[in-house]
């Protein structure tokens, strides 16, 4: 599978179904009752993935956790999504799942997802009401859009490229600098 696919049946999927589907290293999520399947990610995209994860995790407030993909956010029968990362209030989790909306979902694009991160998966947090979505490219310099929610729609509240840092508050005071995501994948 080189792309991401959506698969439509006569009936929509729920969660039970997705569970039952085998662990292949592929993505798969519910939204709306349909279901998308994409690849195991490349390195540039698990490079940036966990660099801010580790950054989020340093900077976290004790009443709130950072969980890397894959861990689900379940908050329906029929949806299920798993952000590249979260960050969620320690009381909202389960061991199994995060049953609500979490507090930043942040999305690293790859080829197979970049269209399905701008567009369906950005509906789908809007309309779950996730305060803070960021969108992260991994190609070129690096770069990161944070988009906050703003009476129920998202709007764009910064950018950053390369070297350029971006300084956010929600959901915590952090510096995220796009390059310093992928320093992973310079030769040492």
């Amino acid at each position: 599978m080189t792309g991401m696919t959506e698969l439509v049946g006569s009936e929509a999927y729920t969660v039970d179904d997705l569970d039952a589907m085998p662990d292949d290293g592929r993505r798969r999520e519910l939204i709306d009752g349909m279901l998308f399947v994409s690849p195991s990610p490349g390195w540039a995209h698990q490079e940036m993935a966990l660099t801010l994860y580790r950054l989020l995790h340093a900077a976290c407030p004790s009443a709130l956790r950072v969980l890397a993909a894959p861990f689900g956010v379940r908050t329906s029968l029929h949806d299920e999504v798993e952000p590249d990362v979260l960050v969620a209030r320690y009381a909202d989790l389960t061991l199994a799942n995060l049953p609500v909306a979490p507090l930043l979902a942040a999305e690293v694009a790859s080829r197979s997802t970049r269209l399905y991160d701008r567009n369906t998966k950005r509906a789908h947090y809007e309309r779950l009401g996730v305060p803070s979505y960021w969108l992260l490219d991994p190609t070129g310099p690096g770069r990161i859009e944070v988009l906050e929610l703003d009476d129920g729609t998202y709007r764009p509240a910064g950018e950053a490229t390369g070297e350029e840092p971006l300084t956010v508050d929600r959901p915590f005071p952090v510096v995220v600098t796009p390059a310093e995501l992928l320093v992973g994948l310079q030769p040492r």
